[in-house]
């Protein structure tokens, strides 16, 4: 006899199943199957009801906007996410299956005499049926209160060869009342035999955190795939953060060179942000490999991404194929996250004079994962001009300097060092260095305030280091002008000889 059923709910299964993370907005038949009935209730209580569903798919299904129906009619409402190749447990009440593995809690109320269930998707079409014709259950148990499994997931619901008996192996699942549930809500059927691995195409990144500036490389791996003849792959990428160099191709499809094949790769329509690999075995009779193993490698500069994650992933135009044409496979995408690198500032900057004359030579602590460091001096408008760069850890400025040099006695020089990794720079670090080995005034270096100094002022005087052939030595007070002040130096100081 039939019992009481609810009406007017509706099974709401907007499929959004995912190649590597992105939306395919379409469902094809058996993407998502009734796979196990517990229309008996459990021992416990007749309304102890059930039904399994199984996402015969390697990506999640997001439940939404389908409809179950039972004997023609919509049974019930239902929202959430079938995991991939996973199950979602539709229970009668909270109470229904122990511990709670719910993913819906939904009114059911299952005929005894047995039913037919139709899956359907949001325009009508049929994804599963089961017991079309309406008839008897093909299987479970009233006395026992064994659920209906369903043997294979890829065949048939309407087949009564396809259903058996649970007898529960693997499964210490309760009912409402404590007593143990002959069936398998919520895994692996216990009449079912496990699945086959599906082949899997992922990505894996040689350095998923590397900074701007450096260059990484991604591995497209192959693993558990029978007869594979060729494979071609639509690569998404942010080409504000990464910058596409080349592809190489990997070893697994030619089996190391003893394979003839033909690799293909290259940006869609030249554009960055799309790349496009294929590969293919170009041999006659036509054969095909197995196993696992690298299908290419892509190699990438990091051009950007100030630490926020960007994905490198598969578009649906992705596939793999054996010799008979495409097979089902998961496609596993990658993450790379770039990092705006810090550069620490130099440590220990000392300035003193150098070991030849007019010369002051820089040296600090050497600054760990740095490419070199920049040296800067400030000119006589307070400007920092670089004036050299090195890899190593002192500087000299003396006359062999193009922008520094030309160093004048008791003058206070400022100078800036900057460590550097790729385009970063470090905080700069500031010091003072004087020259004290010589005699302001004495602006030809001969060792002695004289006429000579005084004429060679007197042609210059009033010329800015703007005009060309401004004498630098003859500035003695560095400010960029020859004028009253440097002649004070130089007669504070004339007919003075240097005593080395």
């Amino acid at each position: 006899m039939k019992k009481k059923k609810l009406t007017g709910l509706v099974l709401g299964l907007w499929m959004a199943s995912f190649i590597g993370g992105l939306p395919v907005h379409a469902a094809a038949p058996g993407s998502v199957v009734i796979n196990e009935v517990a229309w008996a209730g459990s021992a416990d209580s007749s309304n102890d009801e059930w039904i399994e569903l199984y996402n015969t798919t390697s990506s999640p299904i997001d439940l939404s906007g389908w409809t179950l129906e039972d004997d023609g009619t919509p049974l019930s409402s239902l929202s959430g996410t079938i995991p991939a190749n996973g199950y979602f447990l539709i229970e009668d009440s909270e109470t229904v299956v122990n511990p709670n593995t719910a993913d819906m809690i939904l009114g059911l109320s299952l005929a005894n005499t047995g039913d037919s269930l139709v899956l359907k998707d949001d325009v009508a079409a049929a994804i599963d049926t089961v017991n079309s014709g309406g008839g008897a259950w093909f299987a479970g148990d009233s006395t026992s209160k064994a659920s209906m499994e369903r043997i294979d997931a890829l065949a048939s619901g309407d087949d009564p060869a396809n259903w058996a008996n649970s007898d529960g192996t693997g499964s210490s699942a309760t009912a409402s009342g404590g007593s143990l549930i002959l069936g398998t809500p919520g895994m692996l059927n216990s009449v079912s035999t496990p699945p086959a691995l599906l082949p899997s195409a992922s990505m894996s990144v040689s350095n998923p955190t590397p900074h701007v500036g450096d260059t990484i490389t991604v591995d497209v791996d192959i693993a558990d795939v029978s007869d594979l003849f060729s494979y071609g792959f639509e690569i998404d990428y942010d080409p504000a953060a990464l910058s596409y160099v080349s592809s190489a191709q990997g070893s697994f499809l030619s089996e190391s060179g003893a394979v003839s094949t033909s690799f293909q790769s290259g940006l869609e329509n030249g554009t960055a942000g799309t790349l496009l690999v294929a590969e293919a075995r170009t041999i006659d009779p036509k054969t095909s490999v197995s196993g696992s193993g690298t299908l290419f490698t892509m190699t990438f500069d990091v051009i950007g991404g100030g630490s926020q994650p960007t994905d490198i992933t598969f578009d649906l135009a992705s596939f793999l194929a054996d010799t008979n044409g495409d097979m089902t496979a998961n496609y596993v995408n990658a993450q790379v996250t770039p990092q705006v690198a810090t550069v620490d500032p130099v440590t220990n900057l000392v300035a003193a004079e150098g070991l030849d004359r007019y010369s002051i030579e820089l040296s600090w602590d050497s600054v760990a994962d740095t490419d070199g460091y920049m040296v800067y001096r400030k000119d006589p408008h307070a400007n920092w001009v670089m004036i050299g760069q090195t890899a190593g850890i002192s500087f000299i400025d003396s006359d062999a300097v193009v922008d520094g040099g030309n160093i004048v006695p008791f003058v206070n020089y400022e100078y800036q060092v900057i460590a550097v990794k790729s385009s970063v720079e470090s905080a700069a670090v500031s010091v003072t260095g004087m020259e004290t080995r010589g005699l302001k005034g004495d602006n030809d270096r001969s060792d002695r305030v004289d006429g000579r100094d005084l004429d060679n002022l007197a042609r210059h005087f009033a010329e800015t280091d703007g005009d060309s052939g401004f004498d630098p030595l003859v500035d003695t007070t560095y400010d960029g002008m020859i004028d009253g002040n440097d002649l004070i130096d130089l007669g504070a100081n004339f007919a003075l000889v240097y005593q080395l």
